[in-house]
């Protein structure tokens, strides 16, 4: 809080994920959300409208090139990306410069070119940016961390970690910007980053060295003729070949949705309901991952964007045994059950029809194994990590720090961010040229 008041914030993308950190800013007396920028006006209107500012919204409308001259004019402290993450460094290096404490959604930047700014920009300004990984903040992924810490499993050698994205939240990738790797830098990098910090985090290792093999196998033109799910149209909405398609998102039928794309694509010719078997992807929806950590401690990673199921498993071999994290986030259920409305396939929406929950299992060598009990899990807030993330990041809602048993660990740094980003840009240059890459040849990070 200033002197004169709360904070100011600006919270830069209006799209969907930015209504966690909107809302979260509103409930708290000592922050105020004083702008909102984007090149769309509907998209603010919406969140405007979120926070009960219909009528005579304080949030001011920014476009985007107005955004560093109003950073000082208009006295702002804090500032929010959620935007393209091709775009993230054009927001957080100029709100770096002016003072501002910068929280940014993963991932931090694309490219290595942008990460290396963005860190420089940190080491001269001595500013505060901050990764929002809200998985390090799931009380379960905590757990692990502790059991690992404990030496449990001993000292760990390897690790394997397998990603299920089912065909609801999967092909939500595969039908907006997230598809052109110039926008996202795909899946290893917009999606598997919170799982390579998560490893990160939990052995306290950097990664070295990536070796990595991906394709467009499922999703795509070619992939969808070969297998027969192509409809052939552009976009979903009021298209007729897409009436029965499980795959096809229906903005029409979810009021959040067609407040925040369909009713505002007139501004910019944004389309959020593309077909995932159409052309012009550049992502890939199947990849296999090796990386090898400081620590000698290796992993194999494997991402499918096309399961019946969404989950993971990691599994942690040590030299006293070995330890199994299974997270079970949807089931099976037929086809287009929710995707007809578009719930359950957008970024942030509610819990997943028929969710499962997450186990741990230690198996210690000569012993019979056991699960460890857990807390309850929130299939909606991430696993009860978007609620503790928030707090670590601005405090609660009263204005009071966290505290004793409740606090969380410290924010990701922009470190932390390079440390997560670099294992995915490396598996992406692996991708293309069929050779190991090594991180620090891409953003040196020292030991």
């Amino acid at each position: 809080m200033t002197a004169t008041g709360p904070a100011r914030a600006v919270v830069v993308g209006t799209g969907s994920r930015a209504q966690l950190f909107t809302a979260a800013l509103a409930r708290r007396p000592h922050l105020r959300v004083a702008a909102l920028c984007d090149p769309n006006p509907a998209r603010i209107a919406h969140h405007q409208r979120l926070l009960g500012q219909a009528d005579e919204p304080e949030a001011a409308a920014w476009r985007p090139g107005d955004f560093e001259r109003r950073l000082r004019t208009d006295g702002i402290d804090e500032v929010v990306v959620t935007t393209v993450d091709a775009q993230h460094d054009a927001y957080i290096v100029p709100a770096l410069q002016a003072g501002c404490r910068v929280v940014t959604e993963k991932p931090m930047t694309t490219d290595a070119t942008r990460c290396r700014t963005i860190l420089s920009t940190v080491d001269a300004t001595g500013g505060e940016l901050a990764v929002a990984f809200n998985y390090r903040y799931n009380p379960v992924h905590a757990r692990v961390r502790e059991l690992l810490a404990d030496g449990t499993v001993g000292e760990v050698l390897s690790v394997h970690f397998e990603w299920l994205l089912d065909v609801r939240h999967g092909a939500d990738y595969f039908r907006r910007w997230h598809r052109e790797k110039r926008f996202s830098g795909g899946l290893m990098v917009h999606k598997s980053s919170h799982h390579f910090d998560l490893v990160n985090w939990w052995l306290r290792a950097r990664p070295l060295e990536v070796f990595g093999y991906g394709r467009l196998g499922f999703y795509g033109r070619e992939a969808g003729e070969r297998h027969g799910n192509r409809r052939d149209y552009e976009r979903a909405h009021g298209a007729a070949q897409a009436l029965d398609d499980p795959f096809a998102l229906r903005l029409a039928g979810n009021e959040a949705l067609r407040s925040l794309y369909l009713d505002a694509e007139h501004h910019d010719g944004y389309l959020r309901d593309r077909n995932v078997f159409g052309d012009g992807i550049t992502i890939e929806d199947d990849m296999a991952v090796l990386v090898r950590y400081d620590t000698g401690t290796t992993m194999t990673y494997h991402l499918t964007a096309y399961s019946p199921w969404e989950g993971y498993r990691v599994a942690f071999n040590g030299t006293r045994g070995r330890l199994e994290l299974e997270v079970e986030e949807s089931r099976w259920q037929p086809a287009g059950a929710r995707s007809l409305s578009g719930r359950g396939a957008i970024h942030g929406d509610k819990a997943m029809a028929n969710a499962g929950g997450p186990r741990i299992l230690v198996r210690p060598l000569w012993q019979e194994p056991y699960d460890v009990p857990l807390p309850g899990y929130d299939h909606a807030g991430h696993g009860g990590g978007d609620e503790r993330m928030l707090r670590a990041l601005y405090g609660r809602a009263d204005g009071t720090p966290e505290a004793g048993a409740d606090a969380a660990d410290p924010p990701a740094t922009a470190r932390d961010g390079a440390l997560a980003l670099v294992t995915g840009l490396a598996a992406n240059e692996s991708l293309g040229t069929g050779a190991p890459a090594t991180t620090d040849s891409l953003v040196p990070l020292g030991p």
